[in-house]
């Protein structure tokens, strides 16, 4: 396979705030892809909230960028925030703004993201991450269009479209009482779910074309032939870090090259290929209910106070007692989280 040109790139907006343009192409074929790029372009010329669900790499920040590139808001800025990157006692001055002298360190007044979005498009990834106070006051702007700066009794309006992502699944986020149900249903009005690489193996050479071009003239590399077994042995690979995972070893691939043909610069790893089969067998209230007893078991069965198990999973003892209940954890049950763990491995237990 010799390159040619792959398709039309996808460009930000404005790329000071929008996702850097060095993230994974955006292409395929497939009918996983074209569907999903079919309820983009439904959405896109409306101003509806749209809430992006998927694995991590699948490309939800490129989605909410061609949204906001089909939308009656282009001209206006996309602003790009990544909830879990910023620390829950900041998450709230960032969003919505502070004035000066709001807490220690505030000497200047900041506006927030959603000001700065004002006529725009805000794109909120990882919203399940968020702090209940912050859940509590994005509410407000959805539901109101308004909200106050950290420090000020003025109320600031915006006009502002929402496109949130999260690779949790929220319903049981909602269920656990870590995600508010009102934020929840006001977020999920039009939800669109990426598609994963691994359903989406026609796509991987069209892919694998566009990336290469781009890795190549990032590094200064001219490689112009990707060998149809090498195609053929991407193809396969179930990918568990996504288009994200498919970038990383192409741009290995392009450092590496000695000449102009691409060559992998180590073998495709089959423990990661393994990694999501091997443990999607695994009911969920089976992983919640190891996790738990898990948890008890590390609290001496204590569920209240400071150092009981509701406290460590974030959640009212009432709640705790519920899923208890629900779960049908109780203490003579504690073995089950020592057998449930070798099948399916601690990470999943926490």
């Amino acid at each position: 396979m010799r390159l040619g040109a792959a398709g039309t790139r996808l460009v930000p907006v404005e790329p000071s705030l929008a996702e850097p343009p060095d993230e994974p192409e955006m292409a395929g074929v497939s009918d996983a892809f074209r569907y999903m790029q079919f309820r983009l372009a439904q959405v896109a010329p409306t101003h509806a909230i749209v809430l992006l669900l998927g694995e991590t790499g699948t490309g939800k920040g490129l989605a909410a960028q061609t949204i906001h590139r089909l939308s009656p808001r282009r001209a206006a800025r996309f602003v790009s925030v990544d909830c879990a990157a910023l620390p829950a006692t900041l998450i709230e001055s960032e969003l919505f703004g502070r004035e000066r002298g709001a807490f220690t360190d505030a000497r200047a007044t900041q506006i927030g993201r959603f000001e700065l979005a004002d006529g725009g498009t805000i794109f909120l990834d990882e919203i399940g991450e968020l702090p209940a106070e912050a859940q509590a006051k994005l509410l407000r702007v959805l539901q109101q269009g308004q909200f106050e700066r950290l420090g000020s009794p003025r109320t600031i309006k915006v006009d502002v479209r929402v496109i949130a992502a999260t690779n949790r699944t929220l319903p049981e986020e909602v269920r656990t009482g870590r995600f508010r149900s009102d934020l929840y249903y006001r977020l999920s009005v039009f939800p669109i779910t990426m598609p994963p690489l691994r359903d989406r193996h026609g796509d991987v050479p069209v892919l694998v074309e566009r990336l290469v071009m781009r890795l190549s003239e990032r590094h200064q590399r001219a490689i112009d032939v990707i060998p149809p077994a090498l195609l053929d042995q991407l193809a396969a690979y179930d990918w568990p870090g996504n288009v994200r995972e498919l970038e990383n070893v192409l741009e290995r691939a392009v450092i590496t090259a000695a000449d102009r043909t691409l060559r992998l610069a180590e073998p495709l790893s089959p423990q990661m290929a393994d990694a999501v089969p091997a443990a999607s067998h695994i009911v969920l209230a089976d992983v919640e209910r190891a996790h738990i007893i898990r948890i008890l078991q590390a609290r001496g069965w204590r569920i209240e106070g400071v150092r009981g198990a509701a406290a460590a999973l974030g959640l009212k003892p009432s709640t705790l007692r519920s899923r208890m209940r629900k779960l049908g954890i109780h203490r003579a049950a504690g073995e089950v989280a020592h057998e449930l763990a070798p099948r399916i491995g601690h990470p999943l237990l926490g």
